[in-house]
């Protein structure tokens, strides 16, 4: 083991101490060994073990675990100091702007455990609110965790879509449009991708040329019908090539695995030549079922589906009327209410219900009582004033472990609607999740159960939980589940709303919006919703202001409320 890994060991046992606000001088003085260490002339490993405490700036107790490392490879205290800390919180070590006693502020203060979770906090507004840190060092984080994710992988299907127009327009001039279709994955509207695909209708030996240049691509695999290429920018782009007749290759790519091989089994000799452009309908008309959308071609099911029925018409970004979970400056949000709903009017939506953070989410400066009737009269009076649009009255109440709302009956019944989420103690066995989860869904206030499982894509499972028990609760009870339209969480999954759409539970898709730039996220929980085959009579969010009104005035009377 040379000096440079030597000192990366000291380095990192500094780093942790000062996260887990262990003994500040043992914390400096390890820092002091690695940065000595590294500008030795000579090698530890070469030296004689009783020389190296005499080097100077290395002293008795550094040397002995120096001396550890060169014997075993290893470092039992920095083992040890790993072992209690999670994954994520030292990944944040990467992430510049943050040291390690900020990310100590982050995991202990903030309960977040990963570097996702810490990007959409930032999105929330929520690092700011802590000491040291302000609203330039809240954008500097945001800049490096989005440079650092880009490299890792795994895309969220809003960064695959900011970067595919150019992807495919370069290879559009290489190859001419006629010859290029986007397939796969990001063509299902997944929620996240790992490769972003294409049908290119040239071999591969006519492909690899044009992508040398002087900044080439690295070519990661080459088979006989596709290439796999990492571009510059770390995304992975898979290219079919032409092994197989072009729209023969354009149709099966554009189907998960299982699709593919049900649909073969099914129909052994599809006439691949009714393709006609993008337009593949044909094929399905030939097979005698009904037309599969591409974002539904998932599982071996839809085929069954689609023999015996037209599938529904589904729900369009269009269909959305109104935003339902918003946030304004009077929790964690960047604007205004009037800013709000201004903006919401301008968009063409009917109505927006505001939701902020409810009084035990303090990190996100949760509205106490007082403020609560200072917000409803500002509602009031701005409602007063807005024509052909209404703002309504809600919040997003944390469940709290004994699965109550954080506020009393009283309290709650001055909102139209309820919102109720978990935000905290995330960590829990799936009897403890349910039971908090169900005891929530249970209590007359609660309108719409949000985000379901706490997931955020590619940072955060989320906690376990039955998800059917939860939409039969949600049928029971007659409380909306949210599909969270916020692209990091897209919560109900949708491979799940099948069964709530079938117990008649509405969903409702919502952006979470904490700024005006928010609202537009709602599109990402339609193209979710599409793949389950929600329709707008579905979805809570796609009721006019009048429907609306009256949903939420009769689920009251309902509830005696």
């Amino acid at each position: 083991m040379d000096n440079y890994q030597i000192a990366d060991n000291f380095s990192l046992l500094s780093k942790l101490m000062d996260i887990h606000a262990e003994n500040n001088f043992k914390a400096k003085s390890y820092a002091s060994a690695a940065f000595n260490i590294e500008k030795l002339p000579m090698q530890l490993s070469d030296t004689p073990r009783e020389k190296i405490s005499e080097i100077r700036g290395i002293g008795e107790s550094s040397a002995k675990k120096i001396i550890e490392i060169l014997d075993t490879g290893e470092l039992t205290v920095l083992k040890e100091m790993i072992e209690k800390t999670p994954k994520g919180v030292i990944e944040m070590l990467n992430i510049k702007g943050i040291g390690p006693k900020k990310i100590s502020t982050i995991w202990r203060e903030m309960e977040i455990e990963s570097i996702g979770e810490l990007l959409y906090a930032c999105q929330e507004n929520r690092l700011k609110l802590y000491k040291g840190f302000g609203e330039k060092t809240q954008q500097n984080v945001i800049e490096t965790i989005e440079f650092y994710l880009s490299h890792q992988g795994s895309y969220l299907y809003p960064q695959i879509e900011e970067v595919e127009p150019q992807i495919t327009a370069y290879l559009n001039k290489l190859f001419s449009s006629e010859n290029v279709r986007i397939t796969g994955g990001f063509k299902r509207q997944l929620e996240f991708v790992d490769e972003l695909e294409y049908v290119v209708n040239k071999s591969n030996d006519e492909v690899k040329p044009k992508f040398q240049s002087a900044n080439p691509p690295e070519l990661l695999e080459e088979n006989p019908d596709n290439l796999l290429y990492k571009l510059l920018n770390g995304l992975k782009l898979r290219l079919y090539t032409g092994s197989k007749a072009y729209k023969q290759q354009i149709f099966e790519t554009s189907g998960s695995d299982e699709f593919r091989e049900a649909f073969k089994s099914a129909f052994p000799k599809p006439d691949y030549s009714v393709i006609t452009g993008d337009d593949d309908t044909g094929i399905f008309k030939a097979a005698g079922i009904n037309y599969i959308p591409v974002c539904a071609r998932e599982s071996a099911n839809i085929i069954k589906k689609a023999k015996v029925s037209p599938l529904p018409e589904l729900i369009q970004p269009e269909d959305i009327k109104g935003i339902i979970h918003s946030h304004s400056n009077w929790s964690d949000g960047s604007n205004t209410l009037e800013e709000m709903a201004n903006a919401a009017k301008a968009q063409g939506f009917e109505y927006m219900v505001i939701s902020d953070h409810s009084k035990s989410a303090f990190y996100a400066q949760g509205l106490h009582e007082e403020k609560i009737s200072a917000q409803h009269e500002l509602i009031e009076e701005l409602n007063s004033k807005l024509k052909g649009f209404k703002i309504f009255k809600s919040i997003e109440s944390d469940i709290l472990y004994d699965g109550s709302l954080d506020y009393s009956n009283a309290v709650l019944a001055t909102f139209d609607l309820v919102i109720a989420s978990v935000h905290s103690i995330l960590k829990m066995t799936e009897e403890k999740a349910m039971q908090r989860l169900i005891t929530a869904i249970e209590n007359p206030h609660t309108t719409i159960l949000g985000h379901m499982t706490g997931r955020l894509l590619l940072s955060r499972k989320g906690y376990p939980v039955d998800h059917k028990k939860i939409v039969d609760a949600c049928a029971a009870n007659n409380v909306v589940i949210e599909l969270n339209a916020h692209p990091s969480r897209l919560d109900i999954d949708w491979r799940h709303i099948d069964y709530a759409l079938e117990k008649n539970v509405m969903i409702s898709i919502d952006p979470d919006a904490h700024s005006i730039e928010g609202f537009k996220d709602t599109r990402f929980g339609v193209l979710s919703a599409q793949k389950a085959l929600v329709t707008k009579e579905q979805n809570l969010s796609s009721k006019g202001l009048k429907d609306f009104e009256s949903f939420i005035n009769e689920r009251k009377a309902s509830k005696g409320i």
